[in-house]
């Protein structure tokens, strides 16, 4: 450390620190306020830390997947654990930044490569159904697009979000307020 402070002039090491710490302090509130550690849990609660996606929140939550699924058990993909959290790390840079300039459309639809992921999920979930029941077995999404099959979605529309699910069709959508990010501590002095 000393031989990189020695090839700084004096005069730059005092603002150099300080500029480092303003950027770690703003990171680090960043982080908090945006509730990042929420998350890596699978607490569909988390989604709704952003208020674009109430109306998928509740459009899920009065579904029959509701009591069977959460978010992540449909968007993220369950091969292993490192290919779940870059997913969801990929999606949610990429959610954060649309949000971010409000470039989000008044309908939220998956990417491209999530298509796939949901798709191998609907399977995952319901293997015996397929392969049982219905005998369709398994198909890739990468089919549907060359008119080999159908994805689960072009027969159940409805499921679990509907085609009604955007920022317009459901207004005034009621979900569960996020915590607030204020310590208990703070809010016990400010009362005073």
């Amino acid at each position: 450390m000393k031989k990189i402070l020695s090839q700084i002039p004096r005069q730059f090491i005092l603002p150099i620190f300080i500029l480092g710490g303003v950027i770690f302090g703003l990171g680090a509130y960043t982080l908090y306020m945006s509730r990042a550690h929420s998350y890596l849990s699978d607490d569909p609660k988390a989604c709704i830390n952003c208020h674009i996606m109430t109306p998928y929140y509740q459009t899920w939550n009065h579904s029959s997947h509701a009591q069977w699924a959460t978010c992540n058990d449909c968007h993220v993909p369950h091969n292993n654990v490192f290919s779940k959290y870059a997913f969801k790390a990929i999606d949610g840079l990429y959610h954060s930044a649309v949000f971010t300039v409000k470039g989000e459309p008044q309908s939220i639809r998956p990417r491209y490569a999530s298509y796939g992921v949901i798709m191998n999920n609907c399977i995952r979930c319901h293997t015996q159904l397929n392969t049982e029941f219905v005998k369709t077995g398994m198909i890739e999404y990468t089919d549907t697009k060359k008119g080999e099959g159908k994805a689960c979605w072009d027969c159940h529309t409805q499921v679990p979000h509907s085609k009604v699910s955007n920022l317009s069709g459901t207004p005034n959508a009621i979900v569960p307020l996020p915590e607030s990010p204020v310590p208990d501590w703070l809010k016990q002095k400010m009362k005073k």
